[in-house]
């Protein structure tokens, strides 16, 4: 059941099952701007041996330029947020998309202090299209949340699929500093769309604008950050993020050591993991309407992650299921969190202020996956203790995703 619409909301959003061709246009940007919402952060790890030997350092400090940018995710969202609230969501995502294409070159520019400085100022900028994006969906296409909330996560996963693809091959022909540089063309067309999309739609005010209508006209009940569901889906996504970026940086290792695989074999095993999240990203928006309430379709999120640290546990020679089933689950994962925050949101504003503290919250605690799950690690000797780290970080997202689906959604 999702909130009853507003006078505005029936006057904006084309009626359900039609699609009018501002909306398509919109849905078109959104995609391009998600392409870029993880490409630049795994473009750099594809060719991270190479940086790290041109740059001269070590293991821990080439860690950064992937890891950096997931705290960022976390610590940078309330001025994010703020940003969104003073310039509006096109202009906001504008800048944050001239702040990307800056900080790509920066980070491909001579020296370390540069590649970290670049790295920065890519975190903060995806962070903006973090905040944005459930934002723009949740007011401009609410007929719709559900389709393009999925078509949304599986853009995040090809965007990190071409440049996993292709930025290596690229580095073997002009270098790593061109090859990641080169990545600001992709930025260039998502703006350029997205200039076209949001000027197409008119003068409509942007929600946080003084034009737009007061948030306490149309709230009821308690201020969004005393809800329970909010922080039930901050923890949800909390346990969602860290059990992501944990497996996805100790898989590769897992395989190796567990299977006997090489590296190369590892590296391509593993990307079943990502791959999959397309099945999850499509296949939750289905399982939204065919049941009455999205707490069924949280269980099965849940379970479907539950089948990747116990599967690897008890049977590893399986492990391409594992990988498909729980991959799956982690790109339906992201995708039934943000439809809860449409859902629950009373109002435009309180959309950007429960999605800038799910997501900062949620990523910051995120950014402690890897290195807690490799410290576990090496101090067990094994795999058993990780994978049951990953295991009680799902159960949270399924005691916690559970609780806030299970509430009925404000109206």
């Amino acid at each position: 059941m999702t909130s009853a619409p507003t006078t505005t909301d029936r006057a904006e959003t084309p009626p359900r099952h039609r699609w009018s061709g501002a909306s398509v246009l919109l849905v078109v940007a959104i995609l391009l701007l998600a392409l870029n919402l993880r490409a630049p952060i795994v473009a750099v790890s594809a060719v991270l041996d190479t940086v790290r030997a041109d740059l001269g350092i070590g293991a821990g400090t080439a860690g950064l330029l992937t890891s950096l940018p997931v705290l960022c995710f976390g610590l940078a969202t309330p001025l994010a947020s703020a940003l969104l609230a003073r310039v509006g969501l096109a202009r906001g995502v504008l800048v944050s998309l001239a702040l990307l294409l800056v900080g790509t070159v920066v980070r491909s520019l001579d020296g370390l202090p540069l590649a970290i400085a670049g790295t920065l100022l890519i975190g903060a900028a995806i962070t903006v299209g973090n905040v944005a994006v459930p934002v723009v969906i949740g007011r401009d296409l609410r007929r719709h949340t559900g389709a393009v909330l999925g078509m949304y996560t599986a853009a995040l996963n090809v965007g990190s699929m071409i440049t996993l693809s292709f930025t290596v091959p690229i580095t073997g022909a002009i270098g790593w500093r061109a090859a990641l540089a080169a990545w600001g063309a992709m930025i260039l067309i998502a703006a350029f769309v997205w200039w076209r999309a949001t000027r197409s739609g008119g003068s409509r005010p942007a929600p946080d604008s003084p034009d737009a209508p007061s948030a306490e006209d149309v709230r009821e009940g308690p201020v969004w950050w005393r809800r329970p569901a909010t922080w039930a889906l901050t923890a949800a996504f909390a346990g969602q993020a860290f059990a992501y970026y944990g497996v996805t940086a100790w898989l590769p290792l897992l395989l190796r050591d567990e299977l006997g695989m090489d590296a190369s074999q590892a590296g391509v095993s593993s990307s079943v993991f990502q791959i999959a999240a397309l099945a999850g990203a499509f296949g939750v928006p289905l399982l939204l309407r065919a049941f009455r309430g999205p707490r069924v379709t949280v269980l099965i999120v849940c379970a479907a992650w539950l089948a990747l640290p116990l599967g690897l546990l008890l049977f590893p020679a399986g492990w391409a299921v594992w990988c498909a089933v729980g991959g799956a689950a982690q790109g339906g994962g992201i995708t039934v969190i943000f439809s809860l925050i449409v859902r629950k949101a009373r109002d435009l504003a309180e959309n950007r202020q429960m999605s800038a503290l799910v997501q900062g919250g949620g990523y910051t605690v995120a950014a402690l996956g890897p290195t807690v799950v490799g410290a576990v690690h090496e101090a067990a000797g094994g795999w058993v203790a990780p994978m049951l780290v990953v295991t009680a970080s799902v159960l949270v997202l399924a005691v916690c995703g559970t609780a806030a689906a299970g509430r009925a959604p404000a109206r």
